[in-house]
């Protein structure tokens, strides 16, 4: 397996198994990051009075065509987080309304719907996904069962963050459209571990994120939506592209891409950041660590003696979760890990199981898989 630890900017003692959280830039990504902040400082006014528009424009452009997406129809955000908040708070969503949701979603996205569900008196539904996982047919069938005559908004995940497994979300946006049911879908993971075409995907809005797998610097996301539903969007926080006439041609791009004075470095670096993988054939690195990824779920099975949670390797992509015993104590695992062995990789107590999340990159090794079990057989 081709090794690309040497762009990256990793501490070398540590076997990082944990690209998922927070990704890791590569040092040519980091140092157009760096670029782009220092001629922001060189004259700050020229770059932001002046340039700031036509830059946001050629990143947006590239980011677009990443996508798949006309670039009118993206804004960048700082993140996921921020994008879901866009569309969470623009919804009018009040009592007798229901948003339905999967067990699965990231805690800092459900935190947004559980809140403004308190606030403004709709019901924030979440049904479970059975594990191990059937088919993926089974699956959609089993969650839009949950579908109601009050259901206004699917709020779903393309991949997973407890479990990292790749929800079959094209075929639920799909249904839901059928039944005038808005979709709203958290890729935090997708962009770089999966190819997307956002217009042919049915969601309503997407917000992703390429810190992570596209491995653009941190503060780097975006919020896709389709033209027919931008209209139903209020800025997040309201600056001079309200009331701006569209200057761009867009008030969706106006309303959301200008928010004050700030540091649109991360944004201006996705271009290479995309360009970096092209380079070096990303295809074959996520090809690559699948194949060690599935290789170090068998080997993990064996250390611990539980079986798997998914029934074949198409669930997940270069993330996925493995089930621990019961009586694991996961916190003080997860730390030994690291103290003893220098190992980073998350442990968690999840839907009343004990998971142990690997994600891996085109730093990794089959070195860092050997330490980890080491480790387990060790520890456990």
């Amino acid at each position: 397996m081709q090794n690309h630890k040497q762009y990256f900017l990793l501490d070398p003692e540590i076997a990082y198994l944990n690209h998922g959280s927070f990704g890791a830039t590569p040092e040519p990504v980091f140092r157009e990051y760096q670029r782009w902040q220092r001629e922001l400082e060189l004259q700050p006014t020229e770059f932001l009075g002046r340039r700031h528009n036509g830059l946001m424009q050629a990143a947006r452009a590239a980011l677009g065509r990443f996508l798949g997406a006309p670039a009118g129809d993206v804004v960048f955000t700082t993140n996921v987080t921020v994008a879901i908040n866009v569309v969470a708070r623009s919804l009018d969503l009040g009592p007798g309304d229901e948003v339905l949701t999967s067990d699965h979603e990231y805690g800092a996205c459900d935190r947004t719907w559980r809140f403004l569900s308190s606030m403004r008196g709709f019901a924030y539904v979440t049904r479970a996904v059975r594990m191990p996982l059937g088919s993926p047919e089974d699956l959609v069938d089993e969650f839009m069962q949950g579908v109601t005559t009050r259901t206004h908004v699917i709020f779903i995940s393309h991949i997973t963050s407890p479990t990292g497994i790749v929800f079959p979300v094209n075929e639920i946006c799909k249904r839901a459209r059928q039944a005038g049911i808005l979709t709203v879908v958290d890729g935090a993971h997708t962009p770089g571990q999966i190819a997307l075409d956002l217009p042919a995907g049915a969601a309503d809005f997407y917000g992703g994120n390429l810190h992570k797998w596209l491995c653009a610097p941190k503060g780097a996301g975006f919020l896709y939506a389709r033209p027919e539903v931008q209209h139903l969007l209020q800025p997040l926080v309201v600056s001079w592209g309200y009331e701006s006439q569209a200057p761009s041609g867009s008030t969706f791009i106006d309303h959301h891409e200008w928010c004050g004075t700030r540091d649109i470095a991360a944004f201006l670096a996705v271009p290479t950041a995309i360009e970096f993988q092209e380079q070096h054939d990303w295809v074959a690195v996520r090809t690559q660590c699948h194949a060690m990824l599935k290789e170090a779920l068998h080997r993990l099975a064996d250390v611990t003696g539980m079986p798997p949670l998914y029934p074949d390797d198409s669930w997940y992509v270069q993330m996925a979760s493995a089930p621990l015993p019961p009586d694991v104590d996961v916190a003080g695992l997860q730390a030994r890990l690291y103290d003893e062995h220098r190992v980073e990789v998350p442990l968690r107590a999840w839907n009343e199981r004990k998971l142990i999340r690997i994600s891996l990159q085109a730093y990794n090794s089959r070195q860092d898989i050997e330490r980890l079990l080491h480790g387990m057989r060790r520890l456990l």
